[in-house]
This record gives structure tokens, C-alpha cells and sequence, in this order.
């Protein structure tokens, strides 16, 4: 959605990193490139094109190579597995061997093979109901620019070289260029796409840079020089703003920084309420660079550490050396424990070597816990390698999408199996390491009772139980309004897996985007959740609401609130209560929806 304003000009996208910056804009090309198409004339013409392609994709690898070396000679050595991601991408047979047969066959010119090829690898993503997952197709699409710029002679733009603070303002940023940022040089950046879970939005809050993505037309808007606000928290950018609206900003920047200062008094805090009650506030990570993020903010552990990344956009699957050695980087940077996800992979979550048949509804298909158990060999690895790490920290095992008890218990089988294994090969490791499963589907919500009996922990995975609870899909732009957390049937739910984790003696935590929203955390406490695990930049933010009410008052909160039978009822009840609690902070929900 985009509004005209009479004076200045504003653009709505997704704030893909908190913060508010004004500063100059850097137009850099990252936008598509015109690509003609055209056949060869004679078969003579085949070689010299292939030759061509051949000398583009070397390019490619050189280009990649030295931004490598300038990341490790900024001792960045955190961030390299992108740019080796990109260089894997660049070694794939079915990339060049495709294209190379597309030029041979159907005589074309390299670009348009490529392109032809490209739009076959795009379309291995297009239906995967994940996020996360889908967006990294976007690695797909910044080494298939790279080599059409290369076959096309055109210069490649780097952030390295930029003299003076800028916003950068881009079609899309590749791995290698959020790699290369540094804060005294990037203060800010606004992307035309992107959302939430892209590489920029993630590299973004890494770097603590204020972002806006998913803006759709920034790029046609902006020329170089341009005077630009660009609003983080509110997923708005403004272009060459009046006196009056700069001023304005200037005050809500001034705020904000201010209010983000005083929240570091809380880093060092323990989550309890004024009246005592304790939980924990940990965090939710999907890359191994998002430590540092997740220390400075005072998160007390990890409470999901999405392991996917480690099986994506590969030729083969990772060894179990290699998952070693990534779980042993996590636990042993960390004091607390580190809960380590099983991989929520296959049906619609691919993995490139893996020849999986196509389903009709593949998120509701073979994936996570049933892709481990009809897999066994490739989830035995995972687990040798999460054991073999708990020698070195603190970790807790999580197992995603179980659905009934019969699934928890061959999942305990097979894991009782593998430690009998590393016991033979005198292997150490935590023999009693602590199991847990995500509560996302609703019969295991029925079963909750049941299910509490065989394992040392939940954690409600509120992103896809809602959708299933609601039989919403979030994706669907005609139906995604109906997903709605505050939704009556879902506080219904939620306080149904909590009463009966208790019951059994079991803490009871969350993990899902629910766990982090402000607005949310009064009523979680109501409900008596143990932990709460979100994205690190939230959790000063929630610490500080925490400690500043009493476990009394969030439960009559709750009490109230359960009494209503509509979310918009619940939502406007807890908009005013917070309103009224914290002023500064909530002062945006007074004309919001």
C-alpha cells in the first residue's frame, strides 16, 4: 500500500529491522536486467556461446572469492558461509550442465538459457509453504544476476566501496552485499522486496541496521542523493520529507533511542514480575551470526535453533561431522541451554538431492518428525552429531510436528538407539539430555495430557498451530486477515497445553511469533508459560513489561479477556490496558486497527 502525500511522500513496506535513520539515499543497480533472447544462426555460433557462459560463471566465482576475502579481512568470519553458499550454487551441475544443453539443443544465447534454467530452479520453491524456506530462492536469484551481469559486461555495484553514510536503497541485496555492510557506512537501507525471514531482514537486525523491505517500487521512487527517513519499527519510508514531518521524525528517532537505551538497564535482569513470578525469556535463531545479537540483548539461552539451514540449497546432505561442529559453535558460546529443533524438512521443505514425489498438500505432508521417521539414517546423523555437541554446553532436543503419542514414542526409540550406540564407540555425551516436543498440531493439543507423560518439556509452536487451529492458510492473501492469535478458540488452546504440561509436572514454553509481540505478553503470563522465545531484538523490550507489572494483574487480565468471544473484543481490551500501562511505548496503537 502506498499513500501521496501533499508535501512529501511516503511508501509502506515491511520494517525488516527496528530503528528509525534519516540520512542520504545510495540508489545501487540490483534491479532486474533486460535480457534479450535470440537464437544462433549457425551451428558454428554454439561453441563461442557456450564459451562465453563458461567465462561468466568463472567471473562469477572470482567476484565471489574477493568479497570472501575482504569479509575475512574484516575478520568477519561469521558471515563467510554465504558467500560459500553462493560459490556452491555456482558449482551446481544442474545450473551449468542445464544451461549448456539449452544452448547445444535449442541454439540460444547464454542468457536465455540461463534465464530458462533460473525460472526451473525458481519454480522448485514457488509453492513451499515456509517462509523462511521460500525465501531462499533469493540465493537462486542473486548468482543468476551476478552471471547474466557478467555475460552482459555490466559493472557490479559494491557497498565496500562507499565513501560517506548512506542509505542504501536496492531492488534486493544480495548475501554478499549485507555481508560487506558496516554501520559506519550503511546506516540504513529500503529494499522494493524482501520480508521478515529474507537474508536482508535477518543480516539487517544482525547488524542492527534499520531496514524497510518489501516496498515493491522504492527503487523507481528515489534518486541518488535523495533526503530519507526510513522507520524500522513501523515498516515506513519517507522521501525528501517537509521541515515539519523531519522534525517529527527527529523527535520519534530521539524517543526511540532513548527508550532503547534504558532498555539495556534490563539485560542483565532476571524475567520475574513485581510480585515474584519468574520466566524465562530466551531466543530464536536461525543463523549461527545471530549469537552475538542474542547475548548483547540479554536473552537467557536459546529456545529454538532452527537447524534446516544446514540442508538447504546443497548437492549432498551435511555429515555428521559437519552438524557436529555447527552445534558445538552454538552451545559453547552459550551459558544457558541451547534447544536444538530436529530438521522440519521435507514434503514442500526441499532439499535438492533428495528425488521426494510432489504432494498435493505438502505442509500437511511428509515433513518434519514423519520425514525423520520414514528417513531414519539421515535423522540417526542428526542426532549423533546433537548428542556428540552436548559434551560441550547445555542442550535440550526438540522434535517439530508431533502429532500423537505413537510418533513420540518410535522418536524415542530411535534416539535411545543412537545413544546406545555412541556408548559403544565410547563416545561422550549428556545421557540425560532433555527431550521436548513442539505443540503445532491441534491433536497433539488433545493429547497434550497424554503426550506431557513422555517428554521434559513443550513449546507451542504458535505459527502453524494457529494457522491449523483456524484452518487459515497465512500465505493465502484472501483469508490471511482471518489469522488472528488474539482469536478466543486459540487463548482457549494455548491455556489448554499449559494447564496440562503442568499437570504433569513439565515447563511449558513458547516459540512461535506470538511469544515475542509486546501486546501478547501480559496475557502469556496470565496463562502461566515458563519461557518465552522470540527474536532477540524483542527481548529487552519484553523483560522491561514483565517487570513491570504483577503475575496478580496479568492473570485478572486473562480472566477478563477469556470472558470475551470475539478477537477484536480481546484485542481492543488489551490495546487500552497496555496504552494506559505504558504510554511511550504503545502511543502508535492509538489510531492503529
Amino acid at each position: 500500500m502506498e499513500l501521496k502525500r501533499k508535501e512529501d511522500y511516503v511508501i509502506k513496506g515491511i520494517g525488516g529491522s527496528p530503528g528509525i535513520v534519516i540520512g542520504k539515499a545510495q540508489p545501487i543497480e540490483r534491479d532486474r536486467i533486460d535480457i534479450f533472447a535470440y537464437r544462433l544462426i549457425d551451428e558454428a555460433e554454439v561453441p563461442g556461446e557456450e564459451r562465453r557462459f563458461k567465462i561468466a560463471v568463472e567471473e562469477s566465482k572470482e567476484q565471489c572469492l574477493k568479497v570472501k576475502d575482504n569479509i575475512l579481512s574484516q575478520d568477519a568470519k561469521e558471515v563467510v558461509y554465504i558467500i560459500d553458499a553462493q560459490l556452491m550454487i555456482l558449482e551446481d551441475r544442474m545450473l551449468i550442465d542445464e544451461t549448456i544443453r539449452r544452448i547445444r539443443e535449442e541454439k540460444i544465447n547464454a542468457e536465455w538459457a540461463l534465464e530458462i534454467t533460473l525460472q526451473k530452479l525458481r519454480g522448485a520453491f514457488k509453492n513451499i509453504d515456509d517462509e523462511y524456506l521460500s525465501e531462499r530462492k533469493s540465493d537462486v536469484d542473486y548468482i543468476g544476476e551476478r552471471i547474466t551481469r557478467n555475460l552482459l559486461g555490466k559493472k557490479q555495484d559494491s557497498i565496500s566501496d562507499l565513501k560517506e553514510k548512506v542509505i542504501i536503497v536496492a531492488h534486493d541485496l544480495s548475501p554478499a552485499d549485507t555481508a560487506q555492510m558496516t554501520r559506519d557506512k550503511v546506516v540504513g537501507f529500503a529494499t522494493d522486496i524482501g520480508g521478515k525471514t529474507s537474508h536482508t531482514a535477518i543480516m539487517a537486525r544482525a547488524l542492527e541496521i534499520p531496514a524497510v523491505v518489501g516496498l515493491e517500487s522504492i527503487t523507481q521512487e528515489v534518486k541518488i542523493g535523495d533526503s530519507l527517513i526510513i522507520d524500522g519499527n513501523t515498516g515506513i519510508v519517507l522521501i525528501n520529507p517537509t521541515k515539519t514531518v523531519l522534525n517529527e521524525y527527529l523527535e520519534k528517532k530521539r524517543i526511540y533511542e532513548r527508550l532503547e537505551k534504558e532498555l539495556f538497564k534490563y539485560k542483565d535482569l532476571p524475567a520475574q514480575t513485581l510480585d515474584g513470578y519468574r520466566i524465562k525469556v530466551v531466543a530464536n535463531i536461525e543463523l549461527i551470526e545471530e549469537i552475538p545479537s542474542v547475548l548483547e540483548h540479554g536473552a537467557e539461552g536459546i529456545g529454538l535453533y532452527r537447524t534446516e539451514f544446514l540442508y538447504l540449497g546443497r548437492k549432498e546432505l551435511p555429515s555428521e561431522e559437519e552438524q557436529f561442529q555447527a552445534y558445538k559453535s552454538v552451545v559453547e558460546r552459550l551459558h544457558s541451554y541451547t534447544t536444538i529443533r530436529t530438521m522440519d524438512i521435507g514434503g514442500d521443505k526441499f532439499i535438492s538431492h533428495l528425488d521426494l514425489a510432489k504432494e498435493m498438500n505438502p505442509a500437511m505432508g511428509l515433513r518434519a518428525i514423519r520425514f525423520c521417521l520414514r528417513e531414519v539414517g539421515i535423522f540417526k546423523t542428526q542426532l549423533r552429531a546433537i548428542l556428540k555437541a552436548s559434551n560441550y554446553g547445555k542442550i535440550k532436543i526438540m522434535f517439530p510436528m508431533i502429532s500423537g503419542v505413537s510418533e513420540i514414542l518410535q522418536t524415542k526409540e530411535i534416539l535411545e538407539e543412537v545413544k546406545l550406540e555412541l556408548k559403544k564407540e565410547g563416545i561422550p555425551f549428556d545421557s540425560d539430555i532433555k527431550i521436548g516436543i513442539m505443540i503445532e498440531i491441534p491433536s497433539a493439543v488433545t493429547l497434550a495430557d497424554i503426550l506431557a507423560k513422555e517428554v521434559d518439556f513443550f513449546s507451542i509452536g504458535t505459527n502453524d498451530l494457529i494457522q491449523y487451529s483456524l484452518a487459515i492458510d497465512r500465505v493465502n492473501e484472501h483469508v490471511a486477515y482471518l489469522y488472528e492469535p488474539l482469536h478466543p478458540a486459540v487463548l482457549r488452546v494455548i491455556k489448554h497445553v499449559v494447564d496440562c504440561g503442568h499437570a504433569a509436572g513439565i515447563k511449558v514454553g513458547m516459540c512461535g511469533e506470538m511469544a515475542g509481540e509486546p501486546l501478547y505478553i501480559p496475557i502469556l503470563l496470565g496463562m502461566g508459560l515458563d519461557e518465552l522465545s522470540m527474536n532477540a531484538l524483542s527481548v529487552l523490550g519484553v523483560k522491561k513489561i514483565i517487570r513491570s507489572i504483577t503475575h496478580r494483574e496479568s492473570k485478572e487480565l486473562l480472566d477478563s479477556i477469556m470472558g470475551f468471544s470475539t478477537a477484536s473484543e480481546i484485542k481492543s481490551f488489551v490495546k487500552e490496558e497496555m496504552i494506559k500501562r505504558f504510554p511511550m511505548e504503545f502511543k502508535d496503537l492509538r489510531n492503529a486497527n
